[in-house]
């Protein structure tokens, strides 16, 4: 898959929400910048770094940060060019086991997506299945110490395999899921 660079969605590099003021970000890129700097032995990563520091470059700025925020819903709806219509009539289960179902289809959507970046934050879990991140975080629980979904490094969620052989196994994306895509013909 290649990036568009135009796309580039610069609060999930630093992983903050898109209402974060200045000192927020100055704090998460230091962290960051940390972790992923190329001099650190253990966790350096030049990549991540470098992505890290256009975001900063960026969101640190009033007036870029300005431009970017004009272009930024467009660049959520072509990242997120899958929508999970959750099926309200599911006769499968209870709202927990909707919840979880729904969790695992986005987590599987995501990394079948960009294999290369599987993970999804729980911010864009919330906004993608319309769920409050209170009423998922036991699902998201039960869900890791099965074995189906795990923490990325980045801090997101991404489906495992074991999780993948849930979703096909039980046929989740077909029982409960629709994938539509974001720019419908009306």
């Amino acid at each position: 898959m290649t990036v568009n660079p135009d796309l580039t969605d610069y609060y999930e590099y630093l992983q903050i929400h898109q209402n974060a003021d200045t000192e927020t970000i100055e704090k998460v890129f230091r962290m960051l910048a940390k972790r992923y700097h190329p001099d650190n032995g253990i966790t350096g990563n030049v990549e991540k770094f470098n992505m890290i520091l256009e975001a900063y470059r960026v969101l640190s700025n009033p007036e870029k940060r300005a431009a970017y925020d004009l272009k930024y819903p467009e660049i959520q709806r072509q990242k997120w060019q899958f929508h999970i219509n959750v099926s309200k009539d599911d006769n499968n289960g209870d709202d927990e086991t909707r919840i979880r179902r729904d969790i695992l289809a986005a987590v599987y959507l995501t990394r079948k997506k960009d294999v290369n970046n599987p993970g999804i934050g729980i911010w864009n879990l919330e906004k993608l299945l319309g769920i409050p991140q209170p009423l998922m975080e036991f699902e998201i629980w039960y869900l890791k110490e099965k074995g189906w979904i795990q923490r990325t490094e980045s801090g997101k969620y991404a489906i495992t395999a074991d999780g993948v052989d849930i979703v096909e196994n039980d046929k989740i994306i077909t029982k409960n899921i629709k994938l539509l895509p974001i720019f419908e013909e009306k």
